[in-house]
Formats: structure tokens, sequence, C-alpha cells
């Protein structure tokens, strides 16, 4: 997972998901931006494109973005496999991705942005 460790609201979430991968022997990668390493460099992202969504890397190597992203992490995490199956229902995935995409990625980008 790629994720902009810049970001306070980001790295918050970030460090719940990876605490409960840690309590549940979950193994994924969670890859700062500003390191920009193997995910960062084999996606063919700029480090300013990576910023402004959720990118999952997933074991087969397609990158998810965005709420595709949250679903790929969601569906490995109890808890969450619910919200994910809930996110995945018609209408509710084209609301949550537009939601995403116009409102909440561009906020956070925006805020970001200001802040540094």
């Amino acid at each position: 997972m790629l994720y902009n460790d810049r970001c306070p609201v980001c790295t918050f979430e970030i460090a719940h998901y990876r605490g409960l991968c840690a309590k549940n022997k979950i193994d994924l990668g969670f890859e700062k931006i500003s390191e920009q390493g193997l995910v960062l460099t084999t996606s063919n992202l700029s480090v300013q494109e990576a910023r402004k969504r959720l990118h999952v890397k997933t074991e087969s190597g397609e990158l998810k973005v965005g709420i595709d992203a949250f679903l790929a992490l969601w569906n490995r995490m109890p808890g969450y496999r619910i919200l994910g199956k809930i996110v995945e229902f018609p209408g509710i995935y084209e609301t949550s991705n537009w939601v995403y995409n116009q409102v909440l990625a561009p906020s956070l980008f925006w805020w970001d942005k200001k802040r540094n």
C-alpha cells in the first residue's frame, strides 16, 4: 500500500490499518510516498500523482486506486470485509467513487499542499 505519510489524516488512518494487520497477522506492505520505494517507482507514478489518492498494489501486481484500493485493503481485513461488501453494491459503489474522487481526495490533497 502506498500512502501519503505527510498527511496527518492519511497517517492516522494507515496507523489504524497497520495495527489491525499486526494484531491479525496480516502481511501487508505499507510504503511511505516520501521514501519513493518499490511500489511508487514500479507504478510509474510521480510523487505528486501518488499523493492525490490511495494506491494498493495487489499480490497479482495490479495497481488499485481510490475506492478500489480501499476495497482491496478492506477485503483482507477483519471488521472491514463487511464494509467492503456493502460499498461494492451497485449504486453505493458509484456514489462512494464519486464522493472520494470529487470531494474527499481533492480536499485532502488541497489541504496537504497548503500545509507544505
